[in-house]
């Protein structure tokens, strides 16, 4: 990767200190309002560092367990519903890297809505460490990532199993498959982690993973 100015949690919040009609404000774990209309990609990815939350970028995450001279944290991504790929740096030279965040957070987001919103550092973090345990440098195949509240309510009507206030909602939950691995390892490994909850899906083909307290089922 080539070096890119880097920002810490507190640029961030310096920077979404902005207009008084709350719109952009941002406090706790608030997600950015991105109007009516949905970012386009070049749109959104323009905004730069405004999007980013204080929740999507931790003083202290579960990174907190990584050395702190490790040069970069790499991730790769395939969704499997738009057959989008990324393989990215989103840390490196200390500190949560921008633009590699904005490219991540669109290809994580709503594929039915095409809702757009950050995803928790810490999730990035826990998934970083679920690659490095499991040996691998394959993509997680994404089944979700972000899912908007409308997409959210309509699934758990449905009677897909789908949590009312489900984790997606604030981007702190992913559900994915690893290539090379079976969906058992991802599930054991993650659950060892003990970064958060793990749901095993096998009928789906997938694991869920999320930053939230931890359990698993």
């Amino acid at each position: 990767m080539s070096k890119k100015e880097s920002i810490g949690p507190r640029r961030v919040l310096e920077a979404l200190a902005v207009d008084g009609d709350g719109k952009k404000q941002v406090g706790g774990n608030t997600a950015i309002p991105m109007g009516k209309n949905l970012l386009s990609r070049r749109g959104f990815l323009r905004t730069g560092a405004v999007l980013l939350t204080a929740a999507s970028l931790p003083e202290k995450s579960f990174a907190s367990i990584f050395e702190t001279s490790s040069p970069e944290r790499r991730l790769g991504f395939y969704n499997t519903h738009t057959g989008e790929q990324l393989s990215t740096s989103y840390w490196a030279d200390g500190a949560y890297q921008p633009e590699e965040l904005m490219e991540i957070y669109h290809l994580l987001r709503d594929h039915r809505s095409g809702d757009v919103r950050p995803i928790d550092a810490g999730l990035l973090d826990l998934l970083y460490s679920l690659s490095a345990s499991l040996g691998t440098n394959e993509h997680f195949h994404v089944f979700s990532g972000y899912r908007s509240a409308a997409t959210n309510d309509m699934l758990s009507k449905n009677g897909s199993g789908v949590a009312k206030r489900s984790l997606h909602m604030d981007g702190r939950a992913i559900d994915i498959f690893v290539p090379g691995r079976s969906l058992a390892d991802v599930r054991r490994t993650a659950i060892a982690l003990k970064g958060g909850g793990v749901g095993y899906y096998p009928a789906s083909n997938f694991v869920h993973v999320d930053v939230g307290r931890v359990r698993a089922w």
